[in-house]
């Protein structure tokens, strides 16, 4: 069994989905200026592969706190239809075309939570989505803590591992699309690491060590 592992943001979308959620919370008055200003400054950061993720996730979800998940999970179809679906690339669809036909095991693996994810997998069919994940109360509400690990760096690795090991598949077969330097910890530990529109940093590390480069 192989499977193939793909990154969300700029790799089977154009661009990222925390920028488009907070644009979304923006336009229903639920965040002012300020807001959408700190967005841009993590996602600087995150392209930059300087940022302390586990402390901006734990700022970013403090205002989520005390929210009901089934709510979260009912904006968050509502944003996906209005501000996502149009950013899904065809290539992206193309390429899960190939690995579905060829019998692979499909997994989006992202830092984003599994509320902005999983509408993308449905409307892509892929079955599995590692992501995330954030507490969740005995109410249904959530705390505004993540779960350790943050699928973040070598958080994403281990997070991945847990797929492979309840699946049966094997990291080391697999192939993993990604556009982020932040990255580097799960492409160098498939076996077959595909760099997608690359930052520079990946781009040179993609270069230098004969990886495939795709421009989707």
């Amino acid at each position: 069994m192989r499977a193939a592992l793909f990154d969300m943001d700029r790799t089977l979308l154009a661009t990222d989905t925390a920028s488009l959620y907070t644009r979304y919370r923006r336009d229903r008055g639920e965040v002012g200026a300020l807001e959408v200003v700190r967005v841009g400054y993590w996602l600087l950061q995150y392209t930059l592969g300087i940022i302390d993720a586990e402390r901006v996730a734990r700022r970013a979800l403090r205002d989520f706190a005390g929210k009901s998940e089934s709510t979260l999970i009912e904006t968050t179809e509502e944003w996906f239809e209005t501000y996502v679906q149009k950013h899904v690339r065809d290539a992206a669809r193309r390429a899960v075309e190939r690995h579905r036909a060829s019998g692979d095991v499909l997994a989006i693996v992202t830092g984003a939570t599994p509320y902005a994810a999983r509408p993308l997998a449905r409307v892509l069919g892929i079955e599995h989505v590692v992501a995330s994940e954030l507490e969740v109360d005995a109410r249904g509400c959530l705390t505004g803590r993540p779960l350790d690990p943050i699928c973040y760096g070598q958080g994403k690795v281990t997070r991945a591992e847990r797929l492979a090991e309840r699946l049966g598949f094997r990291l080391e077969e697999a192939v993993f699309y990604s556009d982020s330097i932040t990255d580097l910890p799960l492409l160098e530990r498939v076996g077959t690491p595909v760099a997608v529109c690359p930052d520079r940093r990946l781009a040179r590390v993609a270069a230098s060590r004969g990886w495939r480069i795709e421009r989707w």
